[in-house]
């Protein structure tokens, strides 16, 4: 026996291209384009760093409060993480440990099968249907757990509460996760529904609304009780799971809830307009509730697009994948990087 037979061999999550480039236009990750509150700056400006040396607080006490006054709930409903993904894979290990398969759409984010995978959890893809919408019936068959994002990625298609009530309803009796890193571009929270039912977990990140992706930060709101065991896990792994500068600098930014607002605002109009000048280009998209749009051209294939794009600097997410290869994801960029691509595409696809 070598040692290599012993080692957990898995097909890693593959995240989007990182370039760094002068003038590129980066439209690939879902990034938010604008800078994170200015009590953020400052904080980060006046930071006394010899603080550093030590270990930061277990329990980010502080972040948690604000999270908790900010959104209506108790401080022992919210756990927090080193992004949603730390979040998200707590989760994962602790709640999907019955032996049943997992359901989860076969088109959303693409680290659901990763972890599963590692975990050796089981799995089912519930294809979505043709409009790109969940497929409800799907998800009412025996499972040991269920996950989608709402609004959906890289769809970007948000589904009404009561649709998300309607999977609740059919699976009391396994925790249910709504992935909601999207919400603040158009969706709507299901929250309100945490009143009656405690196996709902809702998870949200700071790196997208909240302009704060360099500092991984994200949390999640559920019952007193669900909450209690991600923290056993949680501690059971790593006590220090999210840094000082991260818990602070975090509470800036959901205290400044004008700013937050404003940007949202900002990218969802900015949103609304690329959505007609792409119309008027050829391309056809879901319905995006994100700070995103899932495009394909009539005539012009995805992947050619993708390349074309790349060579001017300007990069935007593709994947060579079934039912989705001839789908591009642009994230909105600010309105002169919009331009810039759109001005771009006409000339690229005219007469084509």
């Amino acid at each position: 026996m070598k040692w290599e037979d012993n080692v957990r061999k898995v097909v890693p999550y593959v995240a989007g291209e990182q370039p760094n480039k002068a003038n590129m236009i980066k439209l690939n990750t879902n990034e938010c384009p604008y800078p994170p509150a200015p009590g953020v700056r400052k904080l980060a400006e006046e930071m006394d760093y010899d603080k550093l040396r030590l270990y930061p607080d277990t329990d980010s006490t502080i972040l948690v409060k604000e999270l908790a006054d900010y959104y209506g709930v108790k401080p022992s409903q919210v756990f927090v993480g080193v992004g949603s993904d730390d979040v998200l894979a707590t989760a994962f290990v602790t709640f999907f440990d019955s032996g049943r398969p997992i359901l989860f759409p076969d088109i959303t984010y693409s680290f659901y099968d990763v972890w599963a995978d590692l975990y050796r959890i089981p799995y089912i893809k519930c294809a979505l249907k043709d409009d790109w919408h969940l497929d409800v019936e799907a998800f009412k068959q025996p499972n040991g757990g269920v996950i989608f994002p709402n609004p959906n990625a890289p769809t970007g298609l948000f589904e009404e509460l009561s649709t998300v009530e309607e999977i609740l309803e059919a699976n009391r009796d396994v925790v249910v996760i709504v992935d909601e890193a999207y919400v603040d571009f158009g969706g709507e929270s299901c929250l309100p529904l945490l009143e009656k039912y405690d196996n709902l977990l809702v998870v949200q990140t700071f790196s997208k609304s909240r302009s704060m992706a360099g500092l991984r930060i994200g949390f999640c709101i559920g019952s007193e009780k669900m909450i209690k065991y991600l923290n056993d896990v949680k501690f059971s792994i790593n006590s220090y799971t999210m840094n000082m500068p991260s818990q602070v600098m975090a509470v800036e930014a959901v205290r400044d809830d004008a700013y937050f607002k404003s940007v949202t605002a900002k990218i969802i109009a900015t949103r609304e307009r690329v959505k007609k000048e792409m119309e008027e280009l050829g391309f056809t998209f879901p319905d995006s509730k994100t700070n995103f749009i899932f495009a394909s051209h009539k005539t012009v294939p995805a992947k050619e697009i993708f390349e074309a794009l790349r060579e001017q600097d300007i990069y935007v997410r593709f994947w060579n994948k079934e039912r989705i290869n001839n789908c591009l994801r642009i994230t909105i960029g600010t309105d002169e990087e919009m331009d810039t691509m759109l001005g771009f595409l006409r000339t690229y696809l005219k007469d084509r």
